[in-house]
């Protein structure tokens, strides 16, 4: 099973990596040491997510579905309320994605929105909204009612919080829900609405992840307005990348990305067993299991991390500004929607909500379609975004204010299975992959765009990734329901 992952990451990490190296030894050279740490960190990230991902399915989705169950067999809704915010906040607080992108806002805003602040205030929106979503599960409230209003409330909060924190907040939103989040929340959803029965109830179970994106939104513009800052200057940290050398980077990062893993996954654990001694009652054989689980998540997690700090961000941030600096800038539109179309092939969350997909339709609908599908959506996302940093007078709230208006249009007149699907798709699109590489190609582009502002232009680009599988994925299910009713 482990090698099956393995080579899963394999076919889905190589294409963006074979496209880095194109780029290195055509248009944009970016020098030998760049290029070894590159290759090592797309090593540890294969072997990381691999591991992670095993790991995931050993550990973290057994205790989700185990969890969900637990606290709706009490049949109090305030039980399931409270825990649905404990678990949300505890299993996001150790998304590597939040990791990441919480580092490069703390890395770009020199410290004024620290790494600790934005993990703490992203994750109690997320406790906040999976505890939300879990109520409507059990009050079978409507998905595309929830989502106007929570949209609404996005909306009013985005017009009296800062312009600075537009792209931070929209992309907290992205890329929370990532490889940890997401199976640990399907699990959780799923688990609560078994407990209703039927295969209807299953399907009610999508959306969970949707609902789940739209608490950091809201997070970030409350600490914005509760904070009182005004305006957020940013620019990329200035590294003397030569002289890092290719190994000693990795060294420098290995013990304080175990700390962070440690401190992150600890919480986790302390639940679990908690769990386990009142609820549980696992077994000996399955209790190890679930274990063993959490270790290769842990092993995973460190490598996976690892890899991004010390060699794949810096690739995709130095590809991103040598194309900003071409004759041909407007190279950075196509080679845009190149990437975004691979990276979506790398995104290990897609694949676990995919799966699921196909299984609770029985494969009415297959997860290739379902695939391809966000893999175009996301393609035209980075391109815009690429757009929008070329063309300084283009904000990103002309592209998310119509955007999150027709999604939530369409949420009205697509089969509601597609609704909730699209809204998961969203949050699940925005992975690790684009958290480190398409934001950190953002940035380097943002930087050597004249005219450009790297915390203004390049944030926001993992919001887009996370804003098109929503009308993408609804139309697709207007497309289905017209052929369905043709045949009938």
């Amino acid at each position: 099973m482990l090698m099956q992952k393995l080579k899963e990451v394999v076919i889905s990490v190589l294409p963006i990596t074979i496209i880095v190296l194109l780029l290195n030894f055509t248009l944009v050279p970016i020098g030998a040491n760049l290029v070894g740490r590159f290759i090592i960190g797309a090593i540890l990230i294969i072997l990381g997510l691999a591991i992670f991902l095993f790991g995931v399915d050993l550990g973290i989705q057994p205790i989700g579905t185990l969890m969900g169950e637990s606290i709706t067999k009490s049949k109090k809704l305030w039980v399931v309320l409270v825990f649905g915010f404990i678990l949300g906040f505890f299993v996001n607080i150790a998304e590597p994605d939040l990791q990441v992108l919480a580092k490069q806002v703390s890395d770009v805003t020199s410290g004024v929105i620290s790494q600790r602040d934005l993990l703490v205030v992203v994750s109690i929106g997320i406790g906040l909204m999976v505890s939300v979503g879990l109520g409507r599960i059990v009050f079978n409230f409507p998905l595309n009612r929830l989502l106007t209003i929570l949209y609404g409330i996005i909306l009013i909060l985005g017009l009296i919080a800062s312009p600075s924190f537009l792209g931070i907040a929209f992309d907290s939103g992205g890329a929370t829900t990532g490889s940890m989040t997401v199976p640990f929340i399907l699990s959780l959803g799923l688990g609560v609405s078994s407990i209703r029965g039927g295969k209807e109830s299953e399907k009610d179970s999508f959306g969970l992840v949707g609902i789940a994106s739209t608490g950091p939104m809201i997070a970030v513009f409350m600490m914005s307005i509760i904070s009182k800052i005004s305006e957020l200057t940013g620019d990329l940290p200035a590294h003397d990348i030569e002289e890092l050398g290719i190994i000693a980077p990795f060294i420098h990062e290995m013990p304080k990305i175990i700390f962070e893993v440690t401190m992150a996954l600890l919480p986790f654990l302390i639940l679990f067993l908690i769990f386990q001694a009142f609820f549980f009652k696992l077994t000996k054989r399955q209790f190890s299991k679930i274990l063993k689980g959490l270790l290769y998540t842990f092993i995973g997690f460190v490598l996976f991390l690892t890899g991004v700090n010390a060699g794949f961000m810096e690739a995709g941030t130095a590809i991103g500004h040598g194309i900003a600096s071409l004759e041909k800038s407007w190279l950075l539109i196509p080679i845009g929607f190149i990437l975004g179309f691979t990276v979506i092939l790398a995104e290990p969350a897609v694949y676990v909500l995919n799966e699921q997909i196909e299984d609770v339709t029985s494969g009415h609908i297959k997860k290739k379609v379902i695939l391809y599908t966000l893999a175009i959506g996301v393609a035209a996302a980075v391109s815009l975004s690429m757009l929008r940093i070329m063309a300084v007078n283009i904000k990103l709230w002309h592209f998310l204010l119509p955007g999150y208006a027709l999604a939530i249009v369409l949420s009205h007149f697509s089969p509601k299975l597609f609704v909730g699907i699209a809204f998961d798709s969203g949050g699940v699109a925005s992975g690790p992959m684009t958290a480190t590489f398409i934001l950190a190609f953002a940035q380097g582009a943002a930087n050597a765009m004249e005219g450009a502002d790297v915390l203004l232009d390049a944030f926001g680009v993992i919001a887009m990734v996370a804003l098109t599988p929503l009308i993408a994925i609804q139309i697709l299910g207007l497309i289905y329901e017209r052929k369905a009713s043709q045949r009938s």
